[in-house]
C-alpha cells in the first residue's frame, strides 16, 4: 500500500504567540520527531535506557523553552542540538563519570526469510558495529549526515563547529570505515 505520510509543518514555531496551545505543539513535535531524537540519543549513548531518559528531558526542555525558538534553523536541527546538549550534560555529571553503563545489545533477530535477506541483515549489523567503534565525533557526523540526511550547515550548527571541520571529520570517518571494512576487522 502506498499511503502518503502527512508531514506536519512546524514553521509556525518561529512566530509563536502566547495564545498557542503548548501541549498540542509538544504532542505534534513528539509524534513527528520523537523517534529521530531517541535514535540520535541512542547513537550517542549506546544505551536504550539513557536514550529514553534523554528523550524525555529533551522534550521537557522543548516545552519549557518553546517560545524561545527563533526559527533560525529547522526544528529538527533545533531538537538535535538540544539532544546533543542533554547528552553532553549527562556525560559531564558526576554520576555518569563514576558509573559507566554499557548498553545492552539487541538480540539478533532471526527472520524466517531467504538466505540473501539474512546475509544482508548481518552485513548491515556488521557495518553498524564498525560505526559504533568509531570515536564519538566521527560516528556522530556519520549518523547526522547519512542517517538523518542533514546538510553540512545543519550539522555544523548542531555541533557548534565550522562546516570545514564537519567536512574534515566526515572524510576521516569515512576513511576509517572503509579501512575497517576492507580489512574485515573482527568486532566480536
Amino acid at each position: 500500500m502506498n499511503e502518503e505520510v502527512k508531514m506536519v509543518d512546524f514553521s509556525y514555531l518561529g512566530a509563536i504567540t502566547e495564545g498557542l496551545n503548548k501541549d498540542q505543539v509538544l504532542t505534534d513535535l513528539m509524534s513527528e520527531h520523537g523517534k529521530d531524537v531517541w535514535k540520535y540519543a541512542l547513537f550517542l549513548t549506546l544505551n536504550p535506557n539513557s536514550a529514553d531518559d534523554i528523550m524525555q528531558e529533551v522534550f521537557l526542555k522543548v516545552y519549557e523553552k518553546m517560545y524561545s525558538f527563533r526559527g533560525q534553523a529547522s526544528v529538527k536541527t533545533w531538537l538535535f542540538t538540544i539532544t546533543r546538549n542533554v547528552v553532553r550534560d549527562q556525560w559531564k555529571s558526576a554520576w555518569s563519570r563514576k558509573i559507566i553503563l554499557l548498553g545492552t545489545r539487541r538480540s539478533q533477530e532471526i527472520l524466517p526469510s531467504a538466505e540473501q535477506e539474512v546475509m544482508s541483515q548481518l552485513q548491515e549489523q556488521n557495518i553498524w558495529r564498525h560505526v559504533l567503534k568509531l570515536p564519538t565525533k566521527h560516528r556522530e557526523i556519520l549518523l547526522l549526515q547519512i542517517h538523518h540526511e542533514l546538510t553540512l550547515a545543519e550539522i555544523a550548527a548542531i555541533l557548534h563547529i565550522s562546516e570545514g571541520t564537519v567536512k574534515s571529520r566526515l572524510h576521516r570517518a569515512r576513511a576509517q570505515m572503509n579501512k575497517r571494512i576492507q580489512e574485515g576487522e573482527s568486532l566480536e
